[in-house]
């Protein structure tokens, strides 16, 4: 949901294809807390809802900084932020979520690519403020295309800025040999993540990620299955059909904003039966456990889920 109109008050370039906008409230009053991790929903018109990760500092109530990857042959909506997003304007937005929190640890190591540097800044900050050991690793197509990069470089020497054409990829396992049990946070394209969780299954290391790109997953061969609500109502999700749009259509009311699993609008606790996550936000952990889901994208791995809705 997007329901909290902002103003556009400053638009900067911070890399090669990377802009950067300040937002605070129409009224100037003061916008919701957040913390490090967090994002917010932005509308982008006829392209839908867009995630953005917050990297300002959470502290200051009165502007939020988002940065945005210009991606001209993407799904639309970072190209018409490109076109539009200018100071004066203004944008609809929801209130900040997080799920991405920064647990408190006494080790940690944040591994980033490219735009993936965002939620990863107030991690820094709230890291290097809590007394925690922490180190850094930031890879990029280029010097150029990692934004925020001097800004890291002056102040932060647990740094390290490995752009790739320079060093190649991140040398992931050096990097977990060397930090050992740290908790680890990552954010950045698909291969990355899918190689730093690689990484920690082998080692046992706890790896929190954050993707706003969807999963790739099969859907050739997916089952019809029945839902039960608290109402004592069962309804039928057709193989073609999700959760949501099920429920929408018997009149349950959802709350929903990307549709595709990456933004935790439409987590819902799971009573019974077994669930097949699609989801990009839950961790192996949750997972496991089994008792909540996305009801945008996620089905069930039998017959019956319950549901507490």
């Amino acid at each position: 949901m997007t329901d909290l109109p902002v103003r556009i008050t400053a638009r900067s370039d911070e890399a090669t294809g990377v802009f950067a906008l300040e937002l605070a409230a129409l009224d100037g009053a003061e916008l919701p807390p957040w913390s490090p991790g967090a994002h917010i929903d932005v509308a982008v018109g006829q392209a839908g809802v867009r995630q953005y990760s917050l990297c300002g500092e959470p502290g200051d109530r009165t502007r939020w900084r988002i940065a945005v990857l210009h991606e001209p042959d993407g799904r639309g909506g970072s190209d018409l932020l490109f076109r539009t997003a200018h100071a004066g304007a203004e944008l609809a937005v929801s209130p900040p979520r997080n799920n991405f929190e920064l647990e408190s640890r006494e080790r940690y190591v944040f591994i980033a690519g490219g735009i993936g540097i965002t939620p990863i800044l107030p991690m820094m900050a709230a890291a290097r403020a809590s007394g925690a050991s922490w180190r850094l690793y930031y890879g990029g197509r280029t010097r150029e295309h990692m934004a925020f990069a001097e800004h890291i470089t002056a102040r932060y020497p647990e740094a390290r800025l490995l752009p790739q054409d320079a060093h190649g990829l991140l040398p992931l396992a050096e990097i977990m040999d060397e930090n050992g049990d740290a908790a680890v946070y990552c954010c950045g394209p698909e291969p990355l993540l899918t190689a730093v969780e690689s990484e920690g299954a082998r080692r046992g290391v706890a790896v929190r990620t954050e993707r706003f790109v969807p999963r790739l997953v099969d859907s050739a061969e997916d089952l019809a299955f029945e839902v039960k609500l608290a109402d004592g109502r069962t309804l039928r999700v057709g193989a073609r059909q999700s959760i949501v749009d099920v429920l929408e259509s018997a009149g349950v009311p959802v709350v929903t904003s990307c549709r595709e699993g990456t933004c935790g609008s439409c987590e819902t606790p799971v009573l019974g039966g077994a669930i097949e996550h699609r989801d990009s936000i839950l961790s192996a952990e949750e997972r496991e456990r089994g008792d909540t889901m996305m009801l945008c994208v996620s089905r069930a791995r039998g017959d019956l889920l319950v549901l507490d809705i």
